[in-house]
């Protein structure tokens, strides 16, 4: 016992191990410095990768160092010490440095992966404003973003754009007035999509839907208010 309770003296003296006890009553633990150093640079490591990844772009060490409450030499050997582990492991991602800034990126060994994801056909989702919108462009068309935005009641650039995107929704010519604004009609997509070989097939749309659109986007104004 004696010599056990000299050697953890001897130990504690070359800073090798430290007694921890949170409080009076509380068991002794003893632990190795070195063991809670490398929990620790971990655990930093762990910050500057949530990090990088958040931001999704290049950011400052100067940025880095300040969020983990370190210096900024200090936070270059631990990104650098990253750098070497993504480096030395199978890894699809990687730590870029940009002079005094760094980066995650993706691997070059591993771009075809991400091309063949981003060649995969997207699934169309449309939304209620989409489609209120996309109803009153086969209904009105062709039509302005001032005429849709005059039934709806609210701004209809972004629904006009994604609809665009699934390619429902064209640019078809330019109205002969002040400004030329552009004019939008549907596609050969969107007939297919909505199984109809012509615009004279569609149903007859009831006014009620038209004030039914402007209730709806009266509530979808509000509720951005609210928020």
């Amino acid at each position: 016992m004696v010599v056990t309770f000299l050697a953890i003296l001897e130990l504690m003296k070359t800073g090798k191990i430290f007694i921890r006890q949170e409080h009076i009553f509380d068991d002794i633990q003893i632990e190795s410095r070195e063991e809670g150093t490398r929990m620790e640079i971990e655990h930093l490591e762990g910050a500057v990768e949530a990090l990088l990844f958040a931001m999704g772009e290049s950011v400052e060490v100067s940025a880095i160092a300040k969020a983990i409450g370190h210096d900024t030499e200090t936070t270059r050997k631990i990104i650098r010490n990253m750098m070497l582990k993504y480096n030395a492991k199978d890894r699809g991602i990687k730590i870029i440095e940009l002079e005094n800034a760094y980066q995650m990126c993706t691997k070059e060994e591993y771009y075809d992966y991400l091309v063949k994801l981003a060649l995969q056909p997207k699934k169309a989702v449309l939304t209620d404003v989409m489609l209120e919108t996309l109803s009153i462009i086969a209904y009105k068309q062709p039509v302005t973003k001032l005429e849709i935005e005059k039934i709806r009641g609210v701004k209809s650039d972004h629904a006009v754009n994604k609809l665009m995107e699934y390619n429902l929704v064209q640019e078809v010519g330019r109205l002969d007035a002040p400004g030329r604004p552009l004019l939008f009609g549907t596609t050969e997509e969107f007939l297919r999509n909505f199984g109809v070989q012509g615009l004279d097939e569609l149903p007859e749309l009831d006014p009620v839907q038209i004030e039914d659109f402007k209730a709806e986007a009266e509530e979808e104004i509000q509720l951005k208010l609210d928020v």
